[in-house]
């Protein structure tokens, strides 16, 4: 039996996956978390985790920070990313940090069940045209993210920007991301600078228009 772990801060997503992959004669769903901290606490108590399915918005320590603790820490747990975040902003960057697939969430339940029996054998899973392109990067030698400012931002700096379109401050975000209020700023001013924004308002209305799109069906 694959034992699985699903980490989603969305009840009834969690709840469709665990049906999905639970029919799975192979599959077990052994424990089902909202938060990356709470997931790192699970995988010790329910060792063996053969295979870790992780959204990128979670309340503190992101997806993506999850699936970089996992590849330092606990290797032989693999991860799948099912996220709503667009796969070609999302899939390389879940990629580098050690995630061995990427689905978007609106997939059909066929293709979360192939991705995790792929990642489970061993392979990567993406999309065709992000395997396309991710091996047209490694042929060149280029990252594929290059297409908009957006794409330019780190993995830390495009979470900071989640979460000013979200509304929180600039306080409480140091405070979720356990970081220090003037490194938060330190981000907000590189933001701007990358995307070409002259002031805390223009950064405050591309971010709520960016979360808004990302959030319409």
């Amino acid at each position: 039996m694959h034992r699985i772990l699903l980490v989603d801060d969305h009840p009834l997503m969690r709840k469709g996956l665990a049906m999905t992959l639970g029919a799975e004669p192979d599959f077990t769903i052994v424990s089902q978390t909202d938060s990356a901290e709470r997931a790192l606490s699970l995988i010790e108590e329910k060792d063996p985790i053969d295979l870790a399915i992780i959204d990128i918005s979670l309340p503190g320590m992101s997806g993506l920070e999850l699936v970089k603790h996992l590849e330092a820490l606990h290797p032989e747990v693999r991860a799948l990313v099912v996220s709503r975040h667009d796969e070609t902003l999302y899939a390389e960057r879940s990629i580098r940090a050690g995630a061995k697939g990427y689905v978007m969430k609106l997939e059909a339940s066929d293709v979360i069940v192939e991705a995790a029996r792929r990642v489970l054998g061993g392979g990567i899973y993406v999309s065709q045209e992000i395997n396309e392109r991710l091996l047209m990067s490694m042929a060149t030698g280029n990252s594929l993210m290059k297409e908009s400012p957006l794409e330019l931002l780190s993995d830390r700096e495009l979470e900071v920007f989640e979460l000013i379109g979200q509304g929180v401050g600039t306080r409480d975000i140091a405070e979720r991301l356990h970081l220090a209020t003037k490194t938060v700023e330190s981000y907000r001013a590189r933001i701007k600078e990358k995307m070409h924004l002259s002031s805390a308002t223009e950064l405050m209305q591309h971010a709520v228009q960016w979360v808004q799109s990302e959030s319409s069906p």
